[in-house]
């Protein structure tokens, strides 16, 4: 019985050294499933985009971590397409604090709705409480015409 507890003791002291090490490893997870289900998103937006004609907007009113939907806007009436619940413990902004991307027929992207395709759209991820250069961050590099590149750290998109 003895030798039990000290086998349980034992196991109570490296858990308690162990969990502070998954700390980064939860929030790389955390910020990576944000990322790919925003750029999920992107895609399936356009994709409605071009099979509807247009009128899609992903809409993050309230801030983008908060969550988004994507909604079809015909003939004065809004349906919601796919809402996305908030990411647990992240934030995320968009390069020019803009909370609406607007799809037209052809799939491209821009700010505002109507508009030319927007070049150099941004989104930034990161852990909430840590800065935007965390090692953990991901920014999100979108192009006018849908191409998304990552980029780690926060760094500024390639040119």
């Amino acid at each position: 019985m003895i030798e039990l507890m000290v086998v349980v003791a034992i196991m109570g002291i490296l858990a308690a050294l162990a969990a502070p090490s998954f700390t980064p490893l939860i929030e790389r997870w955390r910020v990576r499933s944000a990322a790919e289900n925003l750029t999920s998103t992107i895609y399936y937006a356009r994709s409605e985009a071009i099979k509807s004609g247009g009128g899609i907007t992903i809409d993050a009113t309230g801030g983008w971590d908060n969550g988004w939907k994507v909604t079809h806007t015909q003939n004065a009436t809004t349906t919601d397409r796919q809402v996305s619940a908030p990411p647990s413990k992240i934030t995320m902004a968009q390069s020019n604090s803009k909370v609406k991307l607007y799809a037209d027929r052809w799939g491209m992207l821009s700010e505002t709705n109507g508009g030319a395709p927007t070049v150099g759209m941004s989104i930034l991820i990161h852990p909430a409480g840590k800065t935007t250069t965390d090692a953990n961050a991901i920014r999100l590099c979108i192009s006018g015409g849908g191409r998304i590149a990552q980029t780690k750290q926060g760094a500024a998109c390639p040119a």
